[in-house]
């Protein structure tokens, strides 16, 4: 069963973090939603409080738990992703590794901080286009090698789908679509 961290900070986008977690559990994927903060509720771009299953802490002191996926929602909640050099340390090691990143809307911007994207093809929200000079504006989702993006909140079902696709099958993304009447 594939794992997967999501990483929610105040602020982040409610869409964009839910439904792809959602389509991931749907697929039967293990999802460890992480608080940014000390507690365990995070509060989001639309005033929606999720209560997390663990914090980002609390997954390093037990010895930094390898994931397949790091997932990266964007939202207003971005900076806070990218000032906390956890974060950057986090996408480094899962980059190296040669696992999954997903960031969606003004989240890659935390893979570009990373150094991540130089020559890679991705997309982001378009407020942030102009720090990644090379933004696939266009695409809605984006995959190149073991990098996922994509736009934002309107993109979250195809992106959360992509996700499937990527950590499954395409089969399983199909049949989690057909159960979501999609």
């Amino acid at each position: 069963m594939p794992t997967v961290l999501a990483i929610l900070a105040e602020g982040f986008e409610e869409i964009e973090a839910t439904t792809p977690i959602d389509l991931l559990r749907r697929a039967g994927a293990e999802v460890t939603v992480a608080a940014l903060g000390d507690g365990i509720h995070v509060t989001g771009r639309s005033k929606l409080t999720l209560h997390a299953d663990t914090t980002l802490a609390a997954v390093e002191a037990a010895g930094g738990r390898e994931f397949d996926c790091v997932f990266l929602p964007g939202g207003p909640g971005v900076r806070h992703l990218r000032s906390d050099p956890r974060v950057r340390a986090l996408v480094l090691r899962q980059h190296a590794a040669g696992r999954w990143l997903a960031a969606i809307c003004a989240a890659p911007t935390v893979l570009h901080d990373a150094g991540l994207l130089a020559g890679r093809r991705y997309t982001a929200h378009f407020s942030v286009a102009s720090e990644l000079p090379d933004i696939l504006a266009g695409e809605r989702v984006v995959t190149d090698g073991h990098l996922l993006t994509s736009r934002g909140a309107g993109t979250a079902v195809e992106f959360g789908l992509l996700m499937v696709e990527k950590l499954f099958s395409a089969d399983a993304s199909r049949e989690v679509a057909r159960s979501i009447c999609l």
